[in-house]
């Protein structure tokens, strides 16, 4: 796949995850998820994964907060483990999204959130620079 489509497909799905986050939480893994996420212009409620508590302790204190939150661990291992196990966790009680996630990992040669606005900026950068390089006088 082409950059321009993976860079179009990421910025249109990170436009509709800023109005989602607007009203459902999005959980991450750690701070630097938040801030990336916060640099790219979500601005509401953004839960990273309470490494003090178990992970069944965090899911039932998500379900009693929440109907439905976007999960949207790193698309690695590790990540998508934490993601089945949430998933799994949640299930029955809160309506979660995962699709954001599966669209990152498909699109994005990053493989964790906190890579995403450095993956873009390159590729902006890229799509410039040979843009620049097609054009004829």
């Amino acid at each position: 796949m082409d950059i321009p489509t993976c860079l179009e497909e990421i910025e249109k799905n990170i436009e509709e995850l800023k109005i989602m986050n607007e009203c459902m939480p999005i959980i991450v893994e750690g701070k630097k998820d938040v801030a990336a996420l916060r640099f790219l212009g979500c601005s509401g409620v953004i839960i990273t994964v309470n490494k003090g508590v178990s992970l069944t302790e965090f899911c039932d204190r998500i379900a009693q907060l929440y109907d439905t939150v976007i999960l949207l661990t790193d698309w690695d291992r590790k990540g998508g483990s934490l993601c089945k196990r949430m998933m799994r966790l949640l299930k029955g009680r809160v309506t979660y999204n995962t699709t954001y996630r599966d669209i990152f990992a498909k699109y994005a040669m990053t493989r964790k959130v906190e890579g995403l606005p450095s993956w873009i900026e390159t590729m902006k950068h890229k799509t410039d620079h040979s843009e620049k390089n097609s054009e004829t006088y």
